[in-house]
C-alpha cells in the first residue's frame, strides 16, 4: 500500500517512520525550550538572592517565578502588609524573624538553588492575595518544586508562631533542607544584667552600714509575687514560641487580645492574665488584712468588702476568659 503526497508517491512505513521523526523534532525542540526557560529562572532568582537574601515579588513576578511551571527549585513566600497605613505590628515582628531565617540560610555553606525566600506585600500584590483567596496576614507558604501546595504546606502560625527555628523546622519537614538560625548578637540581655548587678552592688555599698532591709520579709515577698505572676500568665511560652502581641482581623479591622485556642496565645493575653492574678492576689491580701488585724472595726469592714469585691470580680472575669478559650466548659460566675 503507497501514499500519494504531494505528487510523491510514499511507501506507507516510510511514511509512518517520517510522522515519527518529525514528532521526536518537535518534542526535542519543546523540551529544549521548556530546559533554556527553566535555566532563565534559576538563573534570575540566583541573581536576586544574590542581592537580598528575601525576593520582593509582585503579581508578575509571583505568577512567572513560583506559580507557572517549570520549576525544580522550592519557594517559600511571606505574604504581608508591611506599609505603615495597614498599622500591622505583628508583620513587622514576623518580618524580623523571617529575615533572620532567610539570612541564615543565605550565608549558610549549604546554600544552594533548591530553595528560595520570596515576600508578597499586599500593597505590591493585592491580586494575589484575591487568587489564592487569602484575607489574613502575615501568612507563610510553600510552594514545592513539583506539584500544587497542600494543606501542610502552610505554615500554622496561630499555633506555633512565628519564631526562625519553628519556620526552620517546618521548612525541613516539607522540604529536606535544613537551616541552622543564626542570629545577630544582642548585648542588650548582657548589657542590662550588668547594669543591674551595678545597681545592686551600689545600693549595698551606699547602705553598708545599714543592711537591715535585706531581712525585709514585705519586700523578698513582693519580688516573689512578681516572679509567680510572670511565670503563671505565660511568659516562658511567649518567649519559646514567640507569639504575635494581638491579632487585627484585615476585614473589619476588629484586634483580638485573647486567642480563641486553649493551644495558644496572645502577648497581650499574658500580659491581661498577670493582673488578673495580680487584682485576685491583692484581694487575698486584703481579706487576710481584715481578718487578722486589731484596727477599727469599721475600717476592717472596709477592708474586707474590698478584698472581696476584687477577688469575686477578677475571679469571674478569669473564668470568663478560660470558658472562652476551652469550648464547652460549663460553669461560669457573675461574667459569662
Amino acid at each position: 500500500m503507497a501514499v500519494v503526497f504531494k505528487g510523491f508517491q510514499i511507501n506507507l512505513p516510510f511514511a509512518s517512520i517520517l510522522l515519527i521523526l518529525l514528532l521526536c523534532l518537535q518534542s526535542g525542540g519543546g523540551q529544549k525550550k521548556k530546559e533554556n526557560m527553566l535555566a532563565e529562572k534559576v538563573e534570575q532568582m540566583m541573581e536576586w538572592s544574590s542581592r537580598r537574601s528575601v525576593i520582593r515579588m509582585n503579581g508578575d513576578k509571583f505568577r512567572r517565578f513560583i506559580k507557572a511551571p517549570p520549576r525544580n527549585y522550592s519557594v517559600i513566600v511571606m505574604f504581608t502588609a508591611l506599609q505603615p497605613q495597614r498599622q500591622c505590628s505583628v508583620c513587622r515582628q514576623a518580618n524580623e524573624e523571617y529575615q533572620v531565617l532567610a539570612n541564615s540560610w543565605r550565608y549558610s555553606s549549604a546554600f544552594s538553588n533548591k530553595l528560595f525566600f520570596t515576600v508578597v506585600d499586599y500593597d505590591e500584590g493585592a491580586d494575589v492575595f484575591q487568587q489564592l483567596n487569602m484575607n489574613s496576614a502575615p501568612t507563610f507558604m510553600h510552594f514545592p518544586a513539583k506539584g500544587k501546595p497542600k494543606r501542610a504546606d502552610t505554615f500554622d502560625l496561630q499555633r506555633i508562631g512565628f519564631a526562625s527555628e519553628q519556620l526552620a523546622k517546618w521548612i525541613a519537614d516539607r522540604t529536606d533542607v535544613q537551616i541552622r538560625v543564626f542570629r545577630p548578637p544582642n548585648y542588650s540581655g548582657t548589657i542590662a544584667l550588668a547594669l543591674l548587678v551595678s545597681l545592686v552592688g551600689g545600693l549595698l555599698y551606699l547602705r553598708r552600714n545599714n543592711l537591715e532591709f535585706i531581712y525585709n520579709k514585705t519586700g523578698w515577698a513582693m519580688a516573689a509575687l512578681c516572679v509567680v505572676f510572670a511565670m503563671t500568665s505565660g511568659q516562658m511560652w511567649n518567649h519559646i514560641r514567640g507569639p504575635p502581641y494581638a491579632h487585627k482581623n484585615p476585614q473589619n479591622g476588629q484586634v483580638s487580645y485573647i486567642h480563641g485556642s486553649s493551644q495558644a496565645q496572645f502577648v497581650a493575653e499574658s500580659h491581661i492574665i498577670l493582673l488578673l492574678n495580680a487584682a485576685i492576689t491583692m484581694g487575698m491580701v486584703l481579706l487576710n488584712e481584715a481578718a487578722t488585724s486589731k484596727g477599727d472595726v469599721g475600717k476592717r469592714r472596709i477592708i474586707c468588702l474590698v478584698g472581696l469585691g476584687l477577688v469575686v470580680f477578677f475571679f469571674s472575669f478569669l473564668l470568663s476568659i478560660f470558658r472562652s478559650k476551652y469550648h464547652g466548659y460549663p460553669y461560669s460566675f457573675l461574667i459569662k
